[in-house]
């Protein structure tokens, strides 16, 4: 081959481009495959053949032909061995990888050989090439295609490193919610042993209950605050994936079930996505937008602080400020709270209204709005408030309304039908008032009022040595009618040596929180109160309710019950009933509640055992909820 050959090649022909499209293609084979033998010996071989070229003529013009002719082989081995080490390494990737179905699966070098045109191994551009010239540059849909099939390379590598077992391990150890949901069979087992009912809208779809916190799409620095609980309650297993998804919810289950934390945690859980890490407390002037983001109504004082205290503990640590707001106590100290960019707001409908009026409390901003113990609200004066508050907040479309309650009259859904949209109805039990199964419930029957006094006494003894035999700390519960019958009992128990404390409406706030936390921590053994602690209250240890005078209505009597057997555990309730005044009327009523139960009380068969029809709160006995309305209103012609 003569340097003027050499030097400007003649054009280049098809047969020459394939034949030597598959020498490169073959030198290439043989560095993956690990012949470096066989690679030598072609080295070898076509350094011999350049040896036998005769000289050039002009020696100036060798040197440099044979100096590019050198580049030129330098590149190709370079290019080879780079090729070589893409191709191990990819091998050895997918080999690792398991790749699944949906994953294209990559072509080997030696199944498919690059044409003319296309890349090599390295993704770089074949180009044809004549003699011994060094390659064109690469064009420009050969460098699209490339670039496309390199993309689809990595998304083929990160999908098989995302399903391999290591990368799940590290997922299971981040605190990431399950992807395994509970089987069709366990859901139906679930739903049929805890006597639950689903009512869905055609807007949200199928709920798939949450048997268990791995399940629950929450944030993860939430999960450490879920380890004293085993396993979420009926209502949470139910009402998570609802209020998790943005719906309005309605929770009816018995009075222990868990229902605060039911709406607190999923709303803490979106407070924290949303809000910035660190929140700064700064002070709102007047007139500038609130931040308030959540507000929960309850119908007591006391009901209120247990939510506020539920809000503090879990959203404290993430900077969540919390402000309860109610009756009985100086507005000053609650103003400022409010001014100081709160994000949480609970309290009783009468304080809340007070300061909305006066312009401390801005809810335009509230997306997120609660009713606790929603049928005694809506039931008894409270509705006209609860409407104010309601068009305050944020409009239907922008706030998710929840309503929980251990009752749900008929009639109180119909008219709460109106604040809510489209919502998710869960029951655990039954529509109808039930009381708690877990709570033994005794009646005792006395013709003269007078006998309770006497009667009550050895009870408590007998209660208190049932405690001190089984080793634990119970409490014991006492409910009466009226603020002066609860405050006469509680001063002749306390002439006979009991350790006991008063919660009712006479009572400061500051003297009614220091009884309840007196009873809490045990340095009260005893409690006399009203039916301001009937409600939603939480006080663990209680082995017993006393009603020493029976409320006024059927649905008190199951509140009041409810103060113990809470969270799963066993509690006793005595009745004294005597038939005086109101009593007579709600005998049947309670016999009823009682056999649901399991219970007989053969002495309430001396009252009458009929059951008085429903009256509405606003509307008495002449409501009818069994008449069809039509939604629009009829325009009458004469």
């Amino acid at each position: 081959m003569s340097a003027q050959s050499i030097s400007n090649p003649p054009p280049a022909h098809e047969d020459s481009t394939i034949k030597i499209s598959k020498k490169k293609k073959r030198k290439a084979d043989e560095v993956v495959n690990g012949d470096v033998g066989k690679a030598e010996k072609v080295k070898k071989r076509k350094k011999s053949q350049d040896e036998d070229v005769p000289p050039p003529a002009d020696e100036n013009a060798s040197l440099v032909d044979q100096g590019s002719k050198l580049d030129m082989d330098a590149q190709v081995d370079k290019t080879a061995e780079k090729a070589a080490r893409k191709e191990k390494k990819r091998k050895r990737q997918l080999l690792e990888a398991q790749p699944t179905d949906n994953q294209r699966e990559l072509p080997t070098p030696d199944e498919t050989p690059a044409p003319s045109g296309e890349s090599n191994l390295d993704g770089s551009a074949e180009v044809p090439v004549s003699g011994d010239a060094a390659p064109e540059k690469e064009s420009k849909e050969a460098r699209k295609a490339r670039k496309r099939r390199e993309k689809a390379e990595k998304a083929a590598l990160a999908a098989s490193e995302n399903t391999s077992p290591e990368n799940n391990a590290s997922n299971s150890t981040a605190n990431q919610p399950s992807s395994l949901e509970p089987s069709s069979d366990a859901i139906d087992a679930f739903l049929a042993a805890n006597s639950i009912v689903i009512h869905t809208s055609p807007t949200s779809g199928e709920i798939t209950p949450i048997l268990s916190f791995d399940q629950l799409d929450i944030a993860p620095s939430l999960r450490p605050l879920l380890s004293e609980f085993k396993n979420p309650t009926p209502i949470q297993a139910c009402a998570w994936p609802g209020l998790l998804a943005g719906k309005d919810v309605i929770g009816i289950a018995e009075t222990g079930s868990g229902k605060t934390l039911a709406f607190a945690l999923p709303i803490i859980s979106k407070l924290i996505k949303e809000s910035p890490s660190t929140q700064k407390s700064k002070k709102r002037k007047r007139g500038e937008a609130s931040g308030i983001s959540v507000l929960v109504v309850a119908p007591t004082r006391e009901l209120a602080l247990q939510t506020h205290e539920t809000f503090l503990k879990f959203g404290g640590p993430f900077n969540l400020k919390s402000v309860c707001v109610f009756g009985g106590v100086s507005k000053d100290a609650q103003i400022n709270d409010l001014a100081s960019n709160c994000q949480i707001v609970t309290g009783t409908p009468g304080r809340i209204l007070d300061l909305m009026n006066q312009g401390d409390c801005d809810l335009s901003a509230v997306t997120y709005l609660v009713l606790d113990e929603a049928d005694r609200m809506l039931d008894r004066g409270f509705e006209n408030d609860i409407r104010q508050i309601i068009e305050r907040t944020s409009d239907s479309s922008r706030r998710q309304t929840l309503m929980f309650s251990a009752t749900w009259p008929d009639s109180i859904r119909k008219l709460a039908s109106t604040f809510l949209k489209d919502p998710i109805r869960i029951t655990v039990g039954k529509d109808e008032l039930t009381a708690n199964s877990r709570v033994e419930q005794i009646v005792e029957v006395f013709d003269d009022a007078r006998s309770k006094d006497r009667r009550l006494l050895p009870l408590l003894r007998q209660l208190q040595a049932d405690s001190k035999g089984r080793g634990d700390d119970s409490l014991i519960l006492v409910f009466a009618l009226y603020k002066k019958e609860a405050a006469r009992v509680e001063e002749n128990l306390r002439r006979q040596g009991f350790k006991v404390g008063g919660l009712h409406g006479d009572l400061s706030q500051n003297q009614r929180m220091e009884a309840l936390e007196n009873f809490k921590t045990g340095k009260t053994r005893v409690m006399v109160a009203t039916d301001v602690a009937a409600r939603g209250l939480d006080i663990p240890n209680v082995a017993a309710v006393i009603n020493y005078t029976f409320p006024l209505t059927i649905e008190d009597y199951i509140h009041r019950i409810g103060r113990t057997g809470r969270a799963g555990k066993s509690g006793k309730a005595i009745t004294y009933f005597t038939g005086d005044l109101h009593e007579r009327a709600l005998a049947g009523e309670l016999a009823r509640v009682m056999r649901e139960s399991g219970f007989e009380a053969e002495g309430l068969k001396k009252f009458p055992m009929t059951i008085k029809k429903k009256e509405h709160g606003a509307y008495g006995a002449f409501f009818r909820n069994d008449i069809p309305a039509s939604a629009a209103p009829t325009k009458i012609k004469f």
